[in-house]
């Protein structure tokens, strides 16, 4: 699978060599993923449980400092989301709104922090997903991190020339959020430029051949249907339980 690479950063988050999941079939932790973020369609109580339950599991798998991390960077959005559902509509809709993101930050963390951007494309392709959607797919995920380092580099440059002020109290929390979101259309632009001649170059090397048959070397063992009977049996157990 073709990597995206930017002065040798390639994911918004490392792998973590150290986690009992990192030797997972990626297929069986791309199923767990899609399970668990089933979880967002639980009712509060359901999903208050579930969330002390799925960080109580982050600790075990050693991935609590991603999960950390990935939600610290949602911060602004999970307070800007928070604020406006608690006076729109009601406290108890904020908070709903606000765990589901967090659940979703950390499987999204789960997954990406110990599970290659090859490996996801290999997984795809071995789903009988078309070469061309699975390394589109696999390209988007690498643009995350391309993205990020962007959208920092626009909004440095802007404040060095004066243009962005810093936050600095309550009273400019709407022309931060507006100037930030000024921000995102050029980053967004100039990662879809990148991405888009990667995807071209790629195609002009054969790696869209229907010959391809990397993906033979994914193995599930005895361990990965013993991990998704357990996720199996813990999601029934929440959506059936009254």
């Amino acid at each position: 699978m073709f990597n995206l690479s930017q002065k040798g950063k390639t994911r918004s988050i490392q792998l973590n060599q150290s986690s009992p999941l990192r030797k997972l079939d990626p297929r069986s932790k791309l199923f767990v993923s899609i399970a668990l973020s089933l979880a967002v369609m639980l009712p509060l109580e359901k999903l208050v449980i579930f969330l002390v339950a799925y960080i109580l599991f982050i600790l075990w798998a050693r991935l609590f400092p991603e999960m950390a991390r990935q939600t610290w960077q949602l911060r602004w959005i999970l307070l800007f989301l928070f604020l406006i559902d608690w006076w729109l509509v009601s406290l108890e809709l904020a908070l709903v709104i606000i765990l589901r993101l967090i659940l979703l930050s950390g499987v999204f963390a789960l997954f990406f922090s110990t599970t290659s951007t090859n490996e996801l494309g290999l997984a795809l392709e071995s789903l009988k997903i078309p070469y061309r959607y699975a390394f589109s797919i696999n390209l988007a995920f690498q643009s995350i991190g391309l993205l990020q380092e962007e959208w920092q580099a626009i909004r440095e440059a802007q404040q060095s020339r004066g243009i962005l002020v810093k936050f600095d109290g309550i009273k400019q929390l709407v022309k931060q959020v507006s100037d930030l979101i000024a921000l995102t259309v050029p980053a967004i632009v100039l990662t879809t430029r990148r991405a888009w001649a990667i995807t071209e170059a790629a195609y002009s090397r054969g790696f869209d051949s229907p010959n391809r048959l990397s993906f033979n070397q994914l193995k599930m063992n005895w361990w990965d249907w013993i991990f998704i009977s357990i996720i199996i049996a813990i999601m029934a157990t929440f959506i059936f339980w009254r």
